[in-house]
């Protein structure tokens, strides 16, 4: 009787199995089943990071349009960062701050040191750009802003999130952005908010998600919501084709997963690779 061992001689050929091999064949061990409602919830992420890369280009147009005041803008943004601030810690309750060890002096001493440094260096950003033309800014402020939401970590645990360089991409295609506006205070403004809606706003994003997700949702509709309106006001057709794209990447495209998921096959067996679940460290000694 053939067995399945290779320090044995036996009168089979080498690649010889028998009608045994295919009862240990098991499909989709690891499969995972998703619910829609879950899925939805989870695209909240993207959806949210649409809207802050649309409420940031929408911004800038109006500054540069001359239809917002760099004083109105920044007053907006620091009434905005205060009241998240506050929500920060009051959804918690203190506790992750008391964890992490951080005070509001440290907090504060850190906001005066990045507006003083930013607005310190406002007029060489507005004119770091002054040799390249406005149509190549514009290219690279779109690959740049694209780049961020390809990286950007959503949650999901793959090679190809990096926090870091999605943040920086988003500054970069910023401080782009910022040069073509008329004067250093606009480049300041524009500056702080870019860092405001696409590193503050995340953390706040993460917060609501885990600790209150119905609050989480609603932020997120209204957020959606504030995003098609002032883009209505600039392109009734952008704000069609964008309230599309949300649709799709909430509704549709976790429908469409989930058809798929039923449709995975994937195979497991004893031609699978050997896994060693034994602790081999104290060979290593």
């Amino acid at each position: 009787r053939w067995q399945k061992v290779l320090y044995e001689r036996q009168p089979f050929p080498d690649n010889y199995v028998d009608q045994r091999f295919l009862e240990e064949l098991r499909k989709n061990v690891h499969a995972r089943q998703y619910r829609y409602q879950a899925v939805v919830f989870q695209s909240g992420a993207v959806v949210q990071q649409l809207c802050s890369v649309c409420v940031f280009v929408l911004t800038w147009w109006y500054m540069d349009a001359g239809l917002l005041s760099p004083q109105g803008l920044f007053g907006a943004a620091l009434v905005s960062s205060l009241l998240g601030y506050v929500l920060f810690d009051a959804v918690d309750g203190g506790s992750g701050r008391w964890a992490s060890g951080r005070t509001r002096w440290a907090d504060l001493k850190s906001t005066l040191v990045f507006a003083a440094f930013t607005y310190g260096f406002s007029p060489v950003l507005k004119t770091l750009t002054e040799s390249i033309s406005t149509d190549t800014i514009y290219a690279m402020s779109a690959l740049m802003l694209l780049g961020h939401l390809i990286f950007f970590d959503y949650g999901a645990n793959a090679a190809i999130v990096s926090s870091t360089l999605s943040l920086n991409m988003a500054i970069f295609a910023s401080v782009c952005l910022a040069s073509r506006l008329p004067r250093s205070l606009h480049t300041f403004v524009v500056v702080t908010f870019a860092m405001q809606i696409f590193a503050l706003w995340p953390m706040l994003q993460k917060k609501l998600k885990a600790r209150t997700p119905r609050c989480y949702v609603g932020v997120t509709v209204l957020f959606a919501l504030a995003a098609l309106a002032g883009l209505a006001t600039v392109s009734s057709v952008g704000a069609v084709l964008f309230a599309s794209l949300l649709l799709a990447i909430s509704c549709l495209c976790p429908y469409c997963l989930i058809r798929l998921q039923l449709l995975k096959d994937n195979i497991h067996g004893p031609w699978d690779e050997a896994e060693i679940k034994e602790d081999l460290s104290r060979f290593l000694m």
